[in-house]
């Protein structure tokens, strides 16, 4: 369908729009009385759930939402292609690049409530499955060039509505002005590890003004962060984020403490007359912990005085949130003290196994243990390495096809998946895996904790021997039941990126060649990858 200025009407006659669609929030009795339409439209939606679509629509958007804050709804989940807002019906159409993104980005929101300026917004699948929108609307266009730019590292055309200076440096300088209540380190990282990798931060004041340094993985992130955040406040009227790009292009953090951090180091000493690091946040940099995203944080503060905040939930933190949980650095919220146990069902019990499941969780955490439950085989219990780890891989995996069936993966009210007792044969269904070689995250600062993406089309390969050519990997993963659409060698040979048709495909590949044998004890490694060919 084309949107012209002359469909407009057709979008004012139908009211609130699809009600063939399903909310991901609910609405309370208040909200009934103040539109009394939406509940009628809530229960045909419950009745009627739309396909998966990568055009989403938001609803009750407060008055003069701006496009950049409907973008910054979806940008956390991937790339957002296009945009239309209705804005006489407070509305709006979100199109994402991919039908997974869209996946993603529904899961989440239906275990967080997604808010705009504080006000709490319905988003469903559309009906549509593209935007075609007229050139006329060159403002949500400008948006889009500007947020497409950062997303692909590049620079935007001239005259774009954003300020996009390109990053130099992953490095940010961050000055707090105005500041009322106290900002700290763990404050800061809660804000931008929303939007990537925080990996240091240094905290220091200068001429009376509290500062940071602050260092992502890469430069685009460090950019994505700073056009989101320059200028926002991180509490309503005060402390007001003053950001710059840094001369640095990497911070040597010595000590793990209330001043600085280094993220990829957890087991740094807090140093001699520092104040060591509070024990809840070190078990939760070793995965131990699963405080709520948007509750309180040390040095902020009491939670009943905290104004409305970017903590709460301002457009920018709001996508930083969904950042956290699409990225795995932080527990959802509403799921504290939640176990590390997975319920995975609607399995293929054909062709389903342990170590498939084990493999493919894998990517997402360290999985300890795996049981396919004996008297419903198409049910399993994976219990990763921590709260965390669970909710990263439910957030990714939920919804996705394995074996030609679309999973649904939840957390479980079990706390550990308990192994047979000895000399009780369950025919191979329980699998411990604790002691695995193959644990992507066992290691402190491992590459892999950058690399953590849901599943795509695209499979990152690495540990390829110098004797392997493009056809012989072609050809492995033709094999294992797909088509190869694109493939690219990286410089050295050793890695490459390999693109399969369809997502169910490249996980079936993942799952059946990753630690592939390729000859003279050389194992493949295979991974999701953001990149394209």
């Amino acid at each position: 369908i084309s949107f012209s200025p002359s469909l407009f009407v057709f979008f004012l006659q139908r009211g609130s729009d699809e009600l063939m669609s399903t909310s991901v929030y609910n609405t309370n009795g208040s909200d009934s009385k103040s539109n009394g339409s939406d509940s009628k439209k809530l229960r045909v939606e419950d009745r009627m759930e739309a396909p998966p679509s990568r055009v989403l629509h938001i609803r009750k958007l407060p008055n003069e939402t701006s496009e950049s804050e409907v973008i910054a709804l979806g940008l956390p989940f991937g790339k957002v292609t296009n945009i239309l807002t209705l804005k006489g019906k407070n509305q709006a159409f979100l199109e994402l690049g991919t039908e997974e993104a869209a996946i993603t980005m529904i899961n989440y929101y239906s275990t967080v409530t997604p808010h705009v300026r504080n006000v709490p917004v319905f988003i469903q699948y559309s009906n549509h499955k593209e935007l075609k929108t007229d050139s006329g609307n060159q403002r949500a266009q400008a948006v889009l060039q500007a947020v497409s730019a950062v997303q692909g590292g590049g620079t935007p055309a001239s005259g774009s509505i954003v300020d996009l200076t390109a990053a130099s440096s992953p490095v940010l300088r961050i000055i707090i002005d105005n500041m009322f209540y106290p900002v700290t380190l763990d404050v800061l990282q809660q804000i931008f590890s929303k939007f990537g990798t925080v990996m240091k931060i240094i905290t220091f004041t200068k001429n009376n003004q509290f500062q940071a340094l602050l260092q992502f993985n890469d430069p685009p992130t460090a950019q994505q962060a700073k056009i989101a955040l320059d200028g926002q406040n991180i509490y309503n009227s005060c402390c007001t984020l003053r950001i710059d790009y840094s001369k640095l292009v990497n911070l040597n953090v010595k000590y793990n403490n209330d001043k600085s951090r280094d993220y990829t180091r957890p087991e740094l000493p807090a140093g001699d007359g520092q104040p060591a690091m509070d024990p809840s946040m070190a078990a939760a940099f070793q995965g131990k912990d699963s405080n709520s995203l948007l509750g309180k944080i040390s040095g902020s503060p009491p939670l009943l005085d905290n104004p409305p905040s970017l903590l709460g939930g301002l457009s920018p933190l709001n996508a930083a949130a969904a950042a956290a949980a699409a990225a795995g650095r932080v527990a959802l919220s509403g799921h504290s003290g939640a176990s590390g146990v997975l319920l995975a069902s609607n399995l293929n019990e054909e062709m389903v196994t342990p170590q498939s499941l084990f493999t493919l969780f894998g990517v997402y955490g360290d999985a300890q243990r795996v049981k396919i439950l004996y008297n419903k085989k198409d049910s399993a219990l994976i219990q990763m390495a921590d709260a965390n780890q669970a909710q990263l891989a439910m957030s990714h995996l939920n919804g996705q096809k394995m074996h030609g069936k679309p999973i649904r993966v939840a957390l479980s009210k079990h706390t550990s998946v308990q192994l047979p007792r000895d000399g009780l044969d369950d025919q191979g269904l329980t699998k411990d895996f604790t002691n695995s070689p193959l644990h992507r995250f066992k290691k402190p600062g491992s590459k892999n904790f950058q690399n953590i993406f849901p599943p795509t089309t695209t499979l990152h390969l690495s540990n390829i021997p110098t004797d392997v050519s493009e056809e012989d990997l072609r050809l492995l993963f033709s094999n294992a039941g797909g088509t190869v659409n694109a493939f690219k060698f990286f410089q050295d040979h050793k890695m490459a990126l390999l693109q399969m048709s369809t997502v169910e495909e490249a996980i079936q590949g993942l799952i059946d060649l990753h630690n592939y044998n390729m000859g003279d004890n050389h194992h493949l490694r295979v991974s999701f990858s953001k990149s394209t060919i």
